[in-house]
């Protein structure tokens, strides 16, 4: 046995042992008679391009279910949450699971608490929100793939959505019992662009960590001085966790209003190039290590001004961008909103 797989089974033994220590009372759903909509695993750290997807997915259901009680479980209460709610749930309920790029063992604890989800409401519909899917072909990760389709597969009503097409034939081969949809990342579907604003300098968006697929920085800085051109760092990690939802929205106003300030954004972070498509910011994007960013490049494709690698030449008018941006946006808007008309 491998030592990853040994590491897998001590890090689930680890996370049933908290699950069954944790206390239904810790944590509090509000009392109303009117249905509810539970979001579980909303990100309450310092990623923000999660805590986009968190805010995104809230604001989508908040308009898609206008008389129900949307009540977000940080995933820093998925134990507590998970024993409150089973008290109380209705069949009528529905069961919503982030959206995001951790459906695989790259993070086997997010993983685990996605299972155990879905494990736990057997009787209502889940839906789970537009993820990535990126098992390894290691042994470990053939492991917890199997693992994985064993319990997708036992719910007898999971949706289950993929934000790219190498995800959704995937999922499609991998869970074929289970109802699995291509939509868009949720963050596309928000229109943060700031009218009037003038930009300057360009922002690098780069990552350090085992995501990364080459170092360009030093490269492109080398570049921008050369030409004269201002520039600055700003990570979609803030390096926090445990964060307020005031504190949340605050860090995504801060990245948001940081973009439409800048004349152009160099990154290789998939919620780099969406924050860009989102805020109307020129941007310039390298590819990570899987295939995520270039498989969901393919939405945004079209827009006029988010080029990715190779193409480096931005421009176009104004009122060209503004029909591209509307386009793009209006289409991502009616895939999501069909999905909940079936």
């Amino acid at each position: 046995m491998s030592s990853k797989i040994i590491s897998h089974f001590i890090l689930r033994l680890k996370l049933k042992f908290a699950y069954w220590k944790a206390k239904a009372n810790d944590f509090v759903v509000p009392y109303s008679e009117r249905e509810k909509c539970y979001f579980f695993l909303a990100a309450d750290y310092g990623n923000l391009g999660d805590v986009a997807i968190t805010y995104a997915q809230t604001e989508f259901l908040s308009e898609r279910f206008p008389n129900a009680e949307i009540i977000e479980i940080p995933i820093s209460k998925t134990f507590a949450g998970i024993k409150a709610i089973k008290r109380i749930v209705k069949k009528d309920d529905i069961i919503t699971i982030v959206g995001g790029g951790n459906m695989g063992d790259m993070y086997d604890d997010i993983e685990f608490l996605r299972q155990l989800v879905i494990k736990s409401f057997k009787n209502n519909r889940i839906i789970s929100f537009p993820q990535t899917l990126d098992f390894s072909k290691t042994l470990s990760g053939r492991f917890s793939l199997a693992k994985a389709k064993r319990i997708y597969s036992s719910h007898p009503n999971l949706t289950i959505l993929a934000r790219e097409s190498v995800s959704y034939h995937l999922m499609k081969h991998h869970f074929y019992k289970n109802d699995i949809k291509l939509v868009p990342d949720i963050v596309m579907t928000l229109d943060e662009r700031q009218t009037g604003e003038s930009r300057k300098g360009v922002i690098l968006c780069l990552r350090n960590d085992s995501e990364k697929k080459t170092d360009v920085r030093d490269e492109i800085v080398k570049l921008l001085e050369t030409s004269s051109m201002e520039y600055k760092d700003y990570d979609t990690h803030i390096g926090r966790g445990n964060l307020s939802q005031e504190e949340r929205l605050g860090e995504l106003h801060k990245i948001w209003s940081a973009f439409s300030h800048s004349e152009l954004v160099i990154t290789d972070r998939l919620h780099g190039m969406i924050f860009a498509f989102i805020t109307g910011t020129p941007a310039i994007v390298f590819p990570n290590s899987n295939f995520k960013i270039h498989a969901c490049y393919e939405w945004i494709k079209d827009c006029g001004y988010i080029k990715f690698v190779e193409e480096s030449t931005l421009g176009d008018s104004d009122d060209r961008l503004l029909n591209d941006f509307n386009m793009v946006h209006n289409s991502i808007l009616q895939r999501f909103n069909n999905i909940f008309c079936e």
